[in-house]
């Protein structure tokens, strides 16, 4: 099949953030605004979207990264933004709160949400979606699409519509699925100072039994070294249960790099069939 070029769900997350430094940021106690648009802002809202996207598991709950509202850097304690609504299509908030650790872990993401997609009619898409793809035996898909101590505090706001692009309609769910699983990588890869977009989903392979397998393969586009990263990812989804990935990256300057998803609440436990053996 073709390569397709798609922009991601058009879910937009508008951001009001705060950021606790370690001490050897900053003195204690010190506090200022940061630029909404500049890096710290910007990744700590990549790294929230990330986890987000990937703790909905599920294609119809995709968010989209839209702007940072405001931000505020704060050393030795913690600050709260307000929540509040945006207009028009951005009809949903969210409070969340990044910290990225020191040692070799992924940033701890707390986030609340109001104002969200109906939770029902989010199931009833992904069952929808589910028969579909179990009507498919398995199945090769060949796409591309181009998209272009710490802790930050994020008030997000996004449209409640999905929109999937220029996407063929049979490959929506291969689509925001990678989005979702890819997600768990960018997030645990995250750190202070690196931060990671989906720039293309390569191929794709499904296998179809009660739960559903996707192999994937996915490039990252790491920030600020404009290091392009190749992943290869096994998906296990089911609707009503959490995303299970199993993941191994590799570099043109690194060697390979593997994961899996462990996170209590999101992707946990051993992969069934083929996956076991991923």
């Amino acid at each position: 099949m073709q390569g397709l070029s798609a922009a991601p769900p058009a879910a937009f997350l508008l951001l009001l953030l705060s950021a606790l430094l370690s001490p050897a940021a900053a003195a204690p106690g010190a506090e200022r605004e940061l630029n909404p648009s500049g890096r710290l802002a910007a990744g700590a809202a990549r790294v929230a979207l990330h986890y987000l996207n990937f703790q909905a598991g599920s294609p119809g709950a995709l968010k989209e990264l839209g702007q940072v509202r405001k931000a505020t850097l704060k050393v030795g304690g913690s600050r709260r933004g307000r929540t509040g609504r945006g207009s028009g299509e951005n009809a949903g908030s969210c409070l969340a709160t990044v910290l990225y650790r020191r040692t070799k872990f992924p940033p701890v993401v707390n986030i609340k949400c109001m104002h969200t997609k109906d939770q029902k009619q989010i199931q009833e898409e992904d069952n929808r979606l589910y028969q579909k793809i179990r009507q498919k035996r398995s199945v090769n898909y060949n796409f591309s699409a181009e998209q272009p101590e710490l802790i930050i505090f994020l008030l997000l706001s996004f449209p409640l519509a999905d929109s999937y692009g220029h996407i063929e309609p049979a490959l929506e769910p291969a689509w925001a699925l990678a989005v979702a699983g890819s997600s768990y990588i960018m997030w645990e890869k995250s750190t202070e100072s690196l931060g990671y977009f989906l720039a293309q989903v390569k191929s794709v392979k499904q296998w179809v039994n009660d739960f559903i397998e996707f192999d994937y393969t996915v490039l990252l586009h790491e920030i600020p070294t404009q290091e392009i990263i190749s992943c290869h990812m096994r998906l296990t989804w089911l609707p009503g249960h959490p995303l299970k990935v199993k993941y191994f990256c590799a570099s043109e300057n690194q060697g390979l790099e593997d994961g899996s998803g462990m996170e209590s609440g999101s992707a946990a436990g051993i992969l069934h069939g083929k996956g076991a053996n991923f």
